[in-house]
């Protein structure tokens, strides 16, 4: 399907570009409750391929703002859906992209996301009250990104992270829960973003995150599973933040990505000769630039934006 070795920036930029304006694609309808993250998602592989001018974005910028509910401070994952934080945290990410994060209500959505801290430092996702570590990463992204974590309970929130942690030094979705390298991600990102990575037994995680390489190169989430290109993001960044990124083979898992390619067509799948989706496109370019992979941007392992965004919100004069 990919050509080992070559990245075909040109034709996944079209395919982006394009796949936003099929509106009615099977692809377009089933992500219909989650357009806000892929507005993310594609957004974001646009600019790490230094082409995020292809969008206008005074257009990405209004239709972002459509989401938003001002009566709660929460974004919704499409206009007319309900609030939730992970489409709040799509939302910022992709005001930080443009820029734009002039035209937000920071002390609102901080509201809205600190209403939402529970007693034992957990987060719920909406009003309706699922609790998973995946929520308690972007509620802190989100207010870190905001400059307004000093709005919830940290002490609070990375004690309940830390008690995710397992025996085998992974974390969960819940205390008890079975490690997962997506879990992981939230884990150390969350610990990485508010200064408590002393509590990651870096040797045993990182152990752990690089037994994830399967023979084909690719990574996978948990043992026993099939590779993914989405895990070159999960497995990746956290391997970073632990500093044991040269545990696995970096170049074996360049050619697994490069060959889930659609070289015809653009975009990446999740293994080869599957179906493309922005998702994976996303994840791929961006496990390509936890590598270094030539023309590809940098891009920040914990706040999972190019590293000239994330410099330019918190290395440039608040406001």
């Amino acid at each position: 399907m990919g050509e080992e070795g070559e990245l075909a920036a040109e034709k996944h930029v079209r395919y982006i570009v394009t796949a936003e304006k099929k509106k009615d694609s099977f692809e377009s309808l089933v992500m219909e409750h989650l357009r806000a993250s892929g507005a993310y998602w594609g957004l974001t592989t646009l600019d790490l391929l230094h082409k995020l001018d292809a969008v206008d974005a005074a257009e990405v910028v209004d239709w972002i703002m459509s989401c938003y509910h001002p009566g709660s401070g929460g974004f919704g994952g499409n206009v007319g859906h309900d609030p939730h934080v992970l489409y709040t945290l799509s939302a910022v990410q992709v005001l930080c992209l443009f820029d734009r994060l002039d035209v937000l209500d920071a002390d609102k959505i901080a509201d809205y996301i600190t209403g939402l801290q529970n007693e034992d430092g957990s987060f719920s996702g909406d009003i309706w009250g699922e609790v998973d570590t995946r929520f308690s990463y972007i509620s802190i992204c989100t207010l870190s990104l905001l400059h307004r974590l000093h709005k919830i309970n940290v002490d609070k929130a990375v004690e309940y992270i830390v008690s995710c942690k397992n025996l085998d030094g992974g974390f969960g979705a819940m205390p008890g829960g079975e490690s997962h390298a997506g879990q992981i991600f939230c884990c150390v990102g969350a610990l990485a973003i508010t200064g408590s990575l002393h509590h990651v037994d870096r040797d045993l995680l990182g152990w752990w995150l690089c037994e994830r390489q399967c023979r084909d190169g690719g990574l996978n989430g948990r043992p026993e599973k099939l590779a993914d290109v989405c895990y070159s993001w999960w497995v990746l960044s956290s391997l970073i933040i632990i500093d044991r990124v040269h545990w696995i083979d970096k170049e074996k898992l360049a050619k697994f990505i490069l060959n889930c390619q659609d070289m015809g067509n653009g975009g990446i799948s999740d293994r080869p000769d599957n179906a493309v989706d922005i998702y994976h496109t996303y994840f791929g370019v961006a496990g390509l630039s936890l590598m270094e992979y030539p023309g590809v941007k940098p891009i920040d392992p914990a706040y999972a934006l190019p590293l000239d965004v994330v410099n330019r919100i918190f290395l440039t004069k608040q406001q």
